[in-house]
């Protein structure tokens, strides 16, 4: 019965498949700062009740332009101090008992779907798009991107629910509390946190780098310069 549970809950997020699924692509940015605010709400009101991100503290979400007061009063739900890590709310012995393992830390999951199928972003985006109402199913939810998904729909209330139709292709039956439109940005909003949070200095990597490249550049110029005022006696 544990193996069972366990394959159950987190079959999606160790082995994704992609099945030739077309993936939509992610519109978002992780220069949004407003975006990954939201998003790291999203987080930790959704996904944090059973998935850690024990790689990051609650501390370094100030980078996302918050105060320490804003994460405490708004955020941290899961400790007391704000140096701690983003851990799971519930305790790791507690979910052993109950499914057989701990659920996937999600930390790093952006990077691990890249790896392994192009883009990780735009697959996150898709899968969190595409869960539509399936009796079949044990959990009542399947998923295009990922068929015969093990995982429930967390954001139903959300987005509403799904149906597949005959001509295989999704429809809204029952309205969720968002439009369509604001469904899709708070999902942009909560991948773009999960990009961000896979690697928290990728925007001073890309700053610095065009800063090296830059400087290579003008680099250049001058040697070549020196290289022609050394040798302009010869040639």
């Amino acid at each position: 019965m544990k193996k069972f549970l366990t394959a159950l809950l987190f079959a999606p997020l160790m082995a994704f498949a992609s099945g030739g699924v077309h993936l939509d692509t992610w519109p978002g940015s992780v220069s949004d700062k407003a975006g990954l605010q939201n998003g790291a709400k999203l987080f930790v009101n959704y996904c944090l009740n059973c998935h850690g991100a024990s790689y990051m503290r609650y501390k370094n979400l100030t980078e996302l332009g918050l105060s320490e007061q804003q994460v405490k009063d708004n955020l941290m739900f899961t400790a007391d101090k704000i140096g701690e890590l983003m851990r799971v709310a519930a305790r790791t012995d507690e979910q052993k008992a109950w499914f057989g393992a701990a659920p996937p830390d999600l930390t790093v999951i952006a990077r691990a779907r890249a790896s392994e199928m192009g883009s990780g972003a735009d697959w996150l985006y898709t899968y969190l798009r595409t869960f539509y109402k399936d009796d079949k199913r044990p959990t009542g939810w399947n998923n295009v991107a990922f068929d015969n998904v093990g995982m429930p729909h967390i954001l139903w209330e959300l987005q509403g629910t799904q149906v597949m139709g005959e001509d295989h292709k999704l429809k809204l039956e029952v309205p969720g509390k968002l439009s369509p439109a604001d469904y899709d940005k708070a999902v942009s909003d909560l991948v773009g946190f999960l990009v961000w949070m896979a690697e928290p200095q990728q925007e001073f990597r890309k700053t610095l780098g065009y800063g090296v490249i830059a400087f290579l550049a003008l680099l250049f110029v001058v040697a070549y310069a020196l290289k022609k005022e050394y040798w302009k006696d010869i040639h």
